[in-house]
């Protein structure tokens, strides 16, 4: 079995959707609320440690049983069956999407009717003896110094899932510390690199192919500051890489034994699971790496079997293709109420606009309707004092997830509550606003300038704690969010040939500075080339 391909603008549920609309689009929340006040009973979801609350949308039961019934009728059952399955569902590269197989107990899982739980499982066993190593100080520099500080060189996938999760999860760190070198910017390289000691770091460079330019620019040069500190013998006790490609990992000087294995039916962006996520054991330890992937095989379990109306990720979905393509939204707000998760808005934005910021169909076609949303946010309470303000008085629409928790790690009661005080506060501001009817003591003049409209739309995330175990359900959650839009809009979520054409045409432009060809562009491109050269 393989993914339908069906145009949703075509079925007879997107029909009836338009037409609900239209009755509902310029209905108030805050009337919604005021005629049902239980209305929270009929839209909500408890799973595990997490809440969500999605009664402030601008939605009714009917809508709800429409977006559902257009998933019925979209196949996503059968969808989310192939998905798990290892049917090759990435059907412009032929592979299988499985990085849920990654954190799966099941003991089969085919690709190409091969069992890949067995390498999965020595994969893992790898990480945990090589991490424990590492964090005991048994595995030491050449120089026999303990590694101190772990260095990550990788782009996209390779660095912003590890990056974020090692953030995330900073309260359960250990002693070494973790850093992350991606950008190709030379000054950023030379910044960190000057506050590293060479003796006591240990360097890791994530790259599928080994070839990726920035990463292997970078890593090359790192390589030649340690040798100018501790000679070429230490490239071998300092380096490991996680690769598919042997040849140049020893070329480059790290033996096979320090080589991590990754998988074609794995994408980047998903692979923070995988050994791509090596930083991440040294940085937390490896139990808590078994938690994180616990959490995300919980998730991947409510995904697979809950009915569609009470399926927290199908639900968000349904939700963004609401807005998205019956509102014209064009963003949504990720606002986590939490500093440690200060870098899961730049993780999100690969993982959802790398894999639905897609203009052609399944069968090849332009579509002809929106797809990918455009996805941004910041930590709360920062960006109530920033561009909050343009929530609750702008022009945009802006459906928001709040995440936030009930307990804090630190212990920290008061904190904790003014900080939830402003979480709780924030969602009931954008829903009810301030009518000029409330005003009446205030300057005629001003009136206008102080009235909120409210009827913003927000889900809010209530969960227990920030632990391992939960943020490998919140990411999950995500990732299959991610995957419920992409069949709805009827496209291929898991290649990404838009990063190809940039990567393609810098080579050209870096052969022309370098000054061994020249290349025909346009007047801009000449131009700034040639004021670059001057």
């Amino acid at each position: 079995m393989t993914v339908t391909s069906i145009n949703p603008t075509l079925t007879k549920t997107w029909e009836k959707l338009s037409n609900h609309f239209a009755s509902i689009k310029d209905v108030k929340m805050q009337d919604l609320f005021t005629e049902d006040p239980k209305r929270v009973q009929d839209f909500h979801i408890k799973w595990n440690e997490f809440l969500l609350d999605f009664s402030k949308n601008r939605i009714t039961k009917e809508t709800m049983s429409l977006l559902v019934e257009l998933a019925d009728e979209l196949k996503l059952k059968d969808a989310i069956s192939d998905y798990f399955s290892g049917t090759n569902i990435n059907r412009t590269e032929d592979r299988a999407v499985l990085h849920t197989a990654l954190r799966s107990k099941d003991s089969v899982i085919l690709v190409d009717n091969i069992n890949i739980i067995p390498e999965v499982e020595a994969a893992k066993e790898k990480l945990k003896v090589f991490s424990e190593s590492v964090i005991s100080g048994s595995r030491k520099g050449v120089t026999g110094k303990a590694f101190t500080d772990i260095v990550n060189i990788g782009i996209g996938g390779s660095d912003l899932g590890p990056d974020m999760v090692t953030e995330a999860l900073k309260f359960y760190k250990n002693h070494l510390d973790v850093h992350f070198i991606s950008n190709i910017d030379g000054d950023d390289v030379a910044a960190k690199l000057s506050k590293l000691n060479p003796e006591t770091t240990l360097f890791v460079v994530v790259s599928k192919t080994f070839t990726t330019q920035e990463t292997i620019v970078n890593a090359t040069t790192v390589k030649k500051w340690l040798e100018s500190y501790l000679g070429e013998s230490a490239v071998a006790s300092h380096f490991v890489a996680v690769s598919t490609n042997p040849e140049k990992v020893v070329e480059f000087g790290i033996a096979t034994d320090d080589m991590f294995p990754m998988w074609d039916w794995v994408g980047g962006r998903f692979s923070l699971w995988s050994p791509v996520g090596l930083s991440i054991v040294l940085a937390i330890g490896y139990s808590n790496f078994e938690q994180l992937l616990d959490g995300a095989n919980d998730m991947d379990q409510h995904f697979r079997t809950a009915d569609f109306n009470v399926n927290i990720p199908v639900i968000l979905a349904l939700l963004s293709v609401w807005y998205n393509n019956f509102f014209g939204a064009e963003t949504e707000a990720v606002i986590p109420y939490s500093q440690y998760l200060q870098k899961l808005v730049p993780y999100l934005q690969q993982g959802v606009m790398e894999s639905n910021g897609k203009g052609t169909s399944r069968t090849g076609e332009k579509v002809t309707y929106q797809t990918g949303t455009i996805v941004w946010g910041q930590t709360g309470s920062n960006c109530q004092h920033a561009f909050f303000q343009l929530f609750h008085q702008g022009t945009k629409l802006i459906p928001t997830d709040f995440i936030g928790f009930k307990n804090s790690l630190s212990g920290n009661k008061q904190h904790h509550d003014i900080l939830m005080a402003n979480f709780f506060a924030q969602t009931e501001a954008l829903l009810w606003g301030k009518s000029i009817e409330v005003l009446n003591d205030e300057n005629e003049f001003l009136k206008a300038f102080k009235v909120f409209e409210g009827n913003k739309p927000t889900n809010t995330l209530l969960i227990d704690k920030l632990k391992p175990k939960s943020i490998g359900s919140l990411i999950a959650m995500y990732e299959h969010k991610i995957f419920v839009q992409g069949i709805i809009w009827n496209i291929f979520s898991y290649d990404q040939w838009g990063v190809e054409l940039g990567k393609q045409l810098a080579k050209n432009i870096l052969s022309e500075i370098e000054g061994d060809s020249n290349h025909k562009h346009d007047s801009s491109t000449s131009f700034l080339l040639k004021e670059y050269l001057k």
